[in-house]
């Protein structure tokens, strides 16, 4: 066995510990405790008074976090086997991702738990303003932690001559390919359809109005991933632009003066980080699927990529546009 394939083995079994771990705590820490719970606990506290304000009972107030975990940790694990013998720097955000939401469902587990305890009724549960601020600071610092060793991507390659096109004198163009990633797209869709529950939920008298509470960061969720989950790329005469989402909204615009080079380069998930908008040592790469991209090289030496389709033309178009104003600029000079 190489070295490398030696750490990626050792990395597999810690995620596998690690997912195994936190579920088993999570399931367990509310059911040990029990005889000193009330029926139902409190989950929700208001955000201004700091009193509790939404409860459930105790088998869900256990099961409900281990449910969120596994869904979390089949989502990362689908997206790392779909990347696999990609090599890169998968285990970073693989790392991240798991440490930072594994320590924030234990942290709020513990929380709950502790705030309940030994007491007769749910709306006697102290403040858990303490354990809060607390589990997110031990979530960000393992996720960092996480991140860094995981590794860092290789470094960017020396730009090479990419492909070029003759555009005849006078003439317009458009170049223009746009990319999606379906489960992106259905991540997005999940995440607003529990946003849009809950509040139903809530509203219907279902469940305690603080349940509603739910829906704040599931709706940002499937705002932020719906956001990456698409990617136009065009260009014309005035350059390229980049836009992402179904609205191209945020957009990025290079002019040709601004270029140093266009080129086509191979890249997966698991080099630059994951899916979505990635920053790694290759630079910045919109990543939706694996193969072939477009990547300009600015001229302040910096690396931008994006996966769409017929890449080679978009590069080739921009290359011409480079050289043409480099042209304009050598006979001004």
């Amino acid at each position: 066995m190489t070295d490398t394939a030696g750490r990626r083995s050792a990395a597999v079994w810690a995620a596998g510990g690690w997912i195994a771990g936190v579920l088993v705590l999570l399931v367990t820490l509310p059911l040990a405790a029990g005889d000193r719970l009330p029926d139902r606990l409190a989950t929700h506290w208001s955000a201004g008074s700091g009193e509790p304000d939404s409860s459930m009972p105790l088998w869900a107030a256990t099961f409900f976090p281990a449910l969120v975990w596994v869904l979390l940790a089949a989502v990362v694990v689908l997206a790392l086997w779909r990347t696999r013998g990609s090599g890169g720097g998968a285990g970073g955000w693989v790392g991240a991702t798991l440490g930072f939401s594994g320590v924030t469902l234990l942290g709020t587990q513990v929380a709950i738990v502790q705030a309940n305890l030994d007491h007769a009724h749910w709306r006697e549960a102290d403040s858990v303003t303490g354990w809060v601020i607390a589990t997110l600071v031990a979530a960000v610092a393992v996720g960092v932690a996480a991140l860094l060793a995981g590794g860092r991507a290789p470094a960017p390659v020396p730009a090479a001559a990419g492909p070029t096109m003759e555009i005849p004198a006078g003439q317009r163009f458009v170049w223009l390919s746009r990319t999606s990633n379906r489960w992106l797209l259905a991540t997005a869709a999940v995440s607003g359809v529990v946003a849009v529950a809950a509040v139903v939920a809530a509203v219907g008298g279902l469940v305690g109005s603080g349940a509603a509470g739910i829906a704040a960061p599931f709706a940002l969720t499937s705002v932020l991933v719906l956001g990456c989950s698409s990617v136009q790329a065009r260009v014309t005469e005035k350059g390229l632009e980049v836009g992402l989402g179904p609205w191209r909204w945020p957009a990025r615009r290079w002019s040709a003066e601004s270029l140093d080079s266009a080129r086509v380069e191979t890249r997966t998930a698991a080099q630059v980080g994951g899916w979505g908008y990635r920053l790694s040592g290759l630079g910045t790469t919109v990543m939706l699927r694996a193969g072939e991209c477009l990547v300009i090289r600015t001229r302040n030496g910096k690396d931008f990529a994006v996966s769409v389709d017929d890449a080679e033309r978009g590069a080739a178009l921009l290359n011409s546009l480079i050289r043409d104003s480099l042209t304009r600029q050598g006979a001004s000079g």
